[in-house]
């Protein structure tokens, strides 16, 4: 560390920050220290605290003391998971170095850079290039694209965390794969915020025989998370009325800060509270706005930039604002409804007091009663720093597929060269020559079913390289290089010129002409939809908000689990915790009716109403793992009698309804609550292989196998599917063992069922001691998950009326408090 700090760079560097007012911190330092001695690795450190400069800094000193040693061209590549980012890195490292003196050019390469400034620098790459993984990739896909790095010293790999576990990061293992192919000496640096599994986040992203270290910050940064309370509580509450009956308790909080984010889960429910916002106090009009992937670019920069000025007072958005965008002037986030993730809350709640020395102040703002728990189980989480680890994705050949093609639209590749290269990352170390032999033939003759298809013929082989000939191929396969498959959007515009944003296609098609619906915070009248645009005009009056596929985010098993601890006190709460002392009626009446279930207690409820029999299980481990759940509860209690269920679940538990009675006792229970063949009956409970068709979609698209996107057009989201599962059939009866057939049951499997989550939870269970209760009205636990299966078949009008209904006749009937 001495010889670093007497060496010229650093000194260069010390006098900047002096200037400045700054000093390093302990971490940045050691990085620097680190990459002078050619060390790779990994930085570990709180949202405000300069992750940043911790790796910009330490190549620029390294330049400083080697100025030899680089040549013209790319020096530093800076992968960014999102486009905000990359802008605001940029301004932030251009003003750096014209304060330090350098003439270092700065450039930005994504969707949103204009052509003008793609084809500058192709001409002449900039020192500093800030990319998202799919640029990364276009940029490989280009005609002699080695000359792009040919001086490249280091590629940083920011917000690693959002990367790992997703095929986004496998697109930047593979990057990363043939960089290093190019320049043996190359250093790689990943910035992350803190995840639960550090060494094999480390691991995944350097899988080389390369000197690496990992750099941890001692600081800490300061949160401090406040609920915000109803006047009263429900006893008997339901998921979603409460956020908007709080929209008078948001405001002067809004008005009370300098700047705030309102975060929600989902891009409707944004559009919902930047309406109530306005409708509550008018005056917020101009002074707020709305941020989220489907809003016009153009409106979410000039967004960005005036959060940035500290113009605007408030803006409402999705995770489109989640990620280390350096808003100074906010100063305090709101969250509307639960987070359901430790990682994610504590990612929001760093956008307020960015500065290292300011505390981040995050306000919930619970959409129902029961979601005050989840604040309480938050702040155990924070206390004991535990945060859900990323899971890393392996051998998705559908990547390996269009990373490959690209690579053939490119330079071409020499399968013997590249083989090796792949094995070396994480993702794919696990590939056997076989299945290698696989993709090529897959890339050249369309594998085994699908040899007398040309289209399916892309690469040929030319002295032994594979390479792309076909323009047409090559152009579609750029059009579509990226592994994020959305439902397909639709173009929404006025009548009179002017783009608005994006809605998807499920929504809009269950509108007529002049209906009305949300988008931007605007409220549009439909005149009619042609092609893949929706034409409008501005209007007036209630409309409808759109919703959008995969809204919902699954709870963390972390959560989960600490959300079953403070329940499981909950009655003997500490008055220090104000969630649970106002919990207290709805919990108070739970035990009462039912039970509050100990930590090593599973509870399950029988209420019998006039409709019929509701049997309620309560888990906790989010509605995903709920809905597999159910369907695997409902199989095995058909073994005991042939019923037919209607299931319905949230993040906390799931309901089976039954107009007949269901054969439930403590032995029945203990028999379907077991482990004993849990995959075995998983497989025989659902319908594994409608959803592996649907899983195949997306891998179909992004394997190139279906063409998302055309010159001009794009293909509706039922074309897509149908011809996504024209080909499933296909390989199902003619190629059962095709690669990317066998990756859509594993995806089911790994992914969307959870197995092994799932089997966590039944062993959990397992030792559990298990009550079975009997009622004649819904509890406090039940009845979200009642209004739940009311919400998929009624308006929202009759729902209103309905629940009120449910909640006064549960509210007078006596419970039976008996055990059987």
């Amino acid at each position: 560390m001495a010889d670093f700090q007497n060496s010229e760079g650093y000194k260069i560097i010390h006098n900047w920050l002096a200037e400045k007012t700054f000093s390093p911190f302990e971490f940045q330092l050691k990085t620097w220290e680190k990459y002078s001695r050619g060390y790779s690795g990994m930085v570990i450190a709180p949202t405000g605290f300069g992750k940043t400069y911790s790796v910009f800094i330490a190549v620029i000193a390294d330049f400083l003391n080697n100025p030899t040693q680089y040549k013209d061209g790319l020096k530093l590549l800076w992968i960014t998971p999102l486009r905000a980012l990359a802008k605001d890195i940029a301004k932030a490292m251009a003003e750096a170095i014209a304060e330090i003196g350098l003439d270092w050019t700065v450039g930005v390469r994504n969707g949103d850079t204009p052509v003008s400034e793609k084809a500058k620098q192709l001409r002449k790459m900039p020192d500093i290039l800030l990319v998202t993984p799919e640029t990364v990739h276009l940029l490989l896909g280009q005609k002699n694209h080695q000359r792009f790095f040919k001086n490249l010293k280091c590629v940083a790999i920011d917000e690693w965390h959002e990367l790992l576990g997703s095929k986004r990061g496998v697109l930047v293992e593979l990057s990363l794969s043939r960089l290093l192919s190019y320049q043996k000496k190359l250093k790689i640096w990943g910035i992350t915020a803190t995840i639960g599994n550090l060494d094999e986040a480390l691991e995944v992203l350097i899988p080389y025989d390369l000197k690496k270290t990992k750099v941890v910050a001692k600081e800490k940064k300061k949160i401090e998370i406040q609920s915000v309370f109803p006047d009263e509580v429900e006893i008997l509450p339901w998921a979603g009325h409460l956020g908007g009956k709080l929209v008078d308790k948001v405001t002067p909080i809004i008005l009370e800060s300098k700047t705030t984010i309102v975060f929600t889960n989902t891009r409707s429910q944004a559009e919902m509270w930047y309406q109530l916002l306005l409708s509550h106090h008018p005056d917020f009009a101009g002074q707020i706005a709305i941020h989220h992937s489907s809003i016009d670019k153009d409106l979410r920069i000039w967004i960005e930039e005036n959060l940035s000025s500290g113009y605007l007072k408030a803006v409402v958005s999705t995770s489109s604002l989640d990620l280390g965008v350096d808003f100074k002037p906010v100063d305090t986030v709101i969250q509307i409804g639960s987070s359901k993730g430790v990682a994610r809350f504590l990612q929001r709640a760093g956008r307020s007091g960015h500065s290292p020395f300011e505390t981040s102040k995050i306000y919930f703002v619970p959409t129902h009663s029961l979601e005050l728990i989840e604040v309480a189980a938050l702040k155990e989480a924070v206390k004991q720093n535990v945060i859900e680890p990323r899971v890393p994705m392996v051998m998705t050949f559908d990547v390996l597929v269009q990373y490959l093609v690209t690579l053939a639209i490119g330079e071409g590749f020499d399968p013997i060269e590249t083989f090796p290269q792949i094995k070396k990352t994480f993702a794919f170390s696990l590939i056997t020559e076989a299945e290698w032999t696989s993709i090529l033939q897959f890339i050249t003759i369309g594998g085994g079913a699908f040899k007398n298809y040309e289209e399916f013929h892309k690469v040929i082989i030319e002295d032994g390289i594979y390479k792309v000939t076909n323009r047409r191929i090559a152009m579609h396969h750029r059009m579509n290089i990226g592994v994020i498959v959305s439902d397909a959007m639709l173009k929404v515009k006025f009548i009179s010129g002017g783009y608005i944003g994006m809605v998807e296609e499920y929504f809009i098609t269950k509108l007529n002409k002049d209906d009305k619906f949300i988008l931007a915070g605007r409220v549009l009248d439909v005149v009619h939809i042609k092609e893949m645009t929706v034409f409008v005009r501005g209007g007036k009056g209630k409309a409808r908000v759109p919703s959008y596929v995969g809204g919902r985010l699954p709870m963390s098993s972390h959560l989960g689990r600490f959300l079953r601890m403070k329940l499981s006190d909950a009655l003997q709460a500490k008055t220090s915790e104000k969630e649970l002392t106002f919990l207290h009626p709805l919990l108070a009446n739970q035990e009462e009716r039912s039970v509050i279930p100990k930590e090593d207690e599973f509870l399950v409820e029988l209420i019998h109403t006039r409709e019929g029999y509701h049997l309620f299980f309560y888990p906790f481990e989010g509605r995903l793992v709920h809905e597999v759940m159910a369907a695997l509860m409902a199989f095995r209690l058909s073994k005991y009698e042939q019923l037919s269920f209607s299931m319905a679940m949230n993040d906390y538990g799931f309901e089976l309804f039954s107009a007949t009675q269901i054969p439930i006792d403590d032995g029945i229970l203990a028999d379907i609550l077991s482990k004993d063949n849990l995959l075995r009956d998983i497989e025989s409970s659902i319908n594994a292989t409608e959803m592996a068709r649907r899983k195949f979609r997306d891998i179909a698209v992004i394997s190139g196998m279906v063409i998302q996107s055309y010159p001009g057009k794009q293909k509706s989201n039922r074309s897509l599917q149908s011809s996504a599962a024209l080909i499933f059939n296909v390989l199902e009866e003619y190629d059962s063992e095709n690669l990317l057939f066998k990756q859509a049951y594993s995806e089911v499997f790994n992914q969307q069922i959870d197995e092994a989550r799932l089997w966590e939870a039944f062993s959990r269970i397992e030792k559990s001691k298990l009550i079975l209760k009997f009622a004649n009205a819904f509890t406090p636990l039940s009845f979200p998950i009642k209004v739940d299966s009311l919400r998929q078949s009624m308006s929202n009008e009759d729902l209103g009326d309905r629940i009120r209904r449910l909640q006064e006749a549960s509210m007078k009937k006596k419970f039976k408090k008996n055990n059987k």
